[in-house]
C-alpha cells in the first residue's frame, strides 16, 4: 500500500517551516472537548453567580407587566417608558451570558494562541469526492472520533443517573414544598448535575488534547528526503552557496591586491609566501597586514609589489610567523615587534640612499 509506504518513510520530525506552514492552513493541535467543557464551566460560573439576580430579574419583569396591564399608559411616551424597564431588566437577564462566548475564545487561544486565517475557509472540492469521504470514514481518526463520542456519552449519562439516583429519597418531600422550594430544588440538582459533566468533560479534553497533538505530529513527520528539499529551498542549494562563496572571495581578493601598492614593505619565503606590511609613522600605533597569500596569489602580490616599487624583503621566518597569527587589516603582534622594526628600518635605510 502506497500510503502505508509513506508512513514508514517519514520518520524525521517536522522542521520550523513545516509547523509554521501547517498553522497558516489552520492545521493545528486542538481539542473540541475543550469548547464544551468551557461553556460548561461557564454556565457553572453564570449559576452560581448569576442566577438568582437573573430569576429575580425575571420575576420583577413578570410582576410589573402583570401588575400595570390594566392601566398601562398606551401613549408613545407610556410605551418609551416601558420599553426602557424592559429592556434594563433583560440586560440584567442577559448580560451574563456574555460569558459563553468568552470562555469557547479563550479555551481556543490557550490551546493553539492567537491565529487568525481564512485557509480552512477557502472552497476546497476534493472534499466533495465520495471516495475520499469513505475513506474517511473508515479512518483511524474515524475510530478515535467514535469512541470518543461513546465514552463521552457513557460517562454524562452515568453521572446523570447517578446524580438524580442520589436524589430519589428526597422526591417524596417535593409534595410538602412551594413552587419556589420545588423550583430551587431542581435548580441545586441540574447544578450538581452539571457540575459533575463540566469535570468529565475537563478530563475528556486534556486526553483528547494530548492525542491531537501527537497525532498532528505523526502526520506533519517528514521523509528525509523533503527534509533536504526544504533545507535546499530555505538555506540554498550548495552550489549555489558555493558560487557565491567563490564570488566574495574573488571579491576580497581583489580589494586586497588593491592595497599592495600602497604597501611600505612585501615580506617573502621567498617563493611560497608573500605578507604586505604598511606603516606610516606618526600615524599608525603599529604595522598593519594589507595583504598574504600563498602560491599563485603571493606571486601577484611580488609582480604588482615590483610594478609599484614597493620593497620586497626576503625573511622566512617572518614571512611564515606573520602569515600564521595576522588576519589581513590587523596590527602585528607585540611578539613581532622588533623583528618588523628591524625589517622596516632596513627598508627605510634603502628608500633613504634612492
Amino acid at each position: 500500500m502506497p500510503g502505508a509506504e509513506d508512513r514508514e518513510q517519514k520518520t524525521e520530525r517536522a522542521t520550523p517551516r513545516k509547523r509554521e506552514q501547517a498553522r497558516e492552513k489552520g492545521q493545528v493541535a486542538k481539542s473540541k472537548e475543550a469548547s464544551s467543557a468551557a461553556i460548561m464551566l461557564a454556565a457553572i460560573l453564570i449559576f452560581y453567580f448569576f442566577g438568582q439576580t437573573m430569576v429575580e430579574s425575571m420575576k420583577g419583569i413578570t410582576k410589573e407587566l402583570l401588575m400595570e396591564s390594566g392601566v398601562m399608559d398606551m401613549s408613545d411616551a407610556g410605551l418609551h417608558i416601558l420599553l426602557k424597564r424592559v429592556l434594563l431588566y433583560l440586560g440584567y437577564i442577559l448580560l451574563p451570558l456574555l460569558i459563553f462566548p468568552v470562555f469557547a475564545v479563550a479555551s481556543n487561544i490557550l490551546q493553539v494562541g492567537f491565529m487568525f486565517t481564512t485557509e480552512p475557509l477557502a472552497p476546497n472540492f476534493s472534499k466533495l469526492n465520495p471516495m475520499q469521504g469513505i475513506k474517511n470514514m473508515v479512518s483511524l481518526n474515524a475510530l478515535v472520533e467514535l469512541i470518543k463520542s461513546i465514552l463521552k456519552l457513557s460517562l454524562i449519562g452515568y453521572a446523570a443517573y447517578f446524580s438524580v439516583k442520589g436524589e430519589m429519597v428526597r422526591l417524596g418531600q417535593l409534595a410538602d414544598m412551594d413552587t419556589i422550594g420545588i423550583i430551587v430544588y431542581f435548580g441545586h440538582v441540574a447544578f450538581k448535575m452539571i457540575l459533575i459533566t463540566t469535570f468529565i468533560l475537563l478530563i475528556l479534553s486534556v486526553v483528547d488534547y494530548v492525542y491531537q497533538r501527537w497525532d498532528m505530529e505523526k502526520n506533519l513527520r517528514m521523509t528525509k528526503q523533503e527534509v533536504k528539499e526544504e533545507y535546499k529551498d530555505t538555506e540554498g542549494k550548495p552550489e549555489v552557496k558555493s558560487r557565491i562563496r567563490t564570488l566574495q572571495m574573488e571579491l576580497a581578493r581583489k580589494r586586497m591586491m588593491q592595497e599592495v601598492p600602497k604597501a611600505t614593505a612585501v615580506i617573502t619565503n621567498p617563493t611560497h609566501l608573500a605578507v604586505a606590511i604598511k606603516y606610516e609613522q606618526g600615524v599608525m600605533h603599529a604595522p598593519v597586514v594589507v595583504a598574504k597569500g600563498g602560491g599563485i596569489i603571493a606571486q601577484n602580490i611580488k609582480e604588482i609589489a615590483k610594478k609599484h616599487g614597493v620593497p620586497i624583503v626576503e625573511n622566512k621566518p617572518l614571512a611564515r610567523a606573520l602569515w600564521k597569527s595576522v588576519d589581513i587589516g590587523r596590527e602585528i603582534p607585540v611578539s613581532l615587534y622588533k623583528a618588523v622594526a628591524e625589517l622596516l628600518a632596513y627598508v627605510f635605510k634603502l628608500k633613504r640612499a634612492l
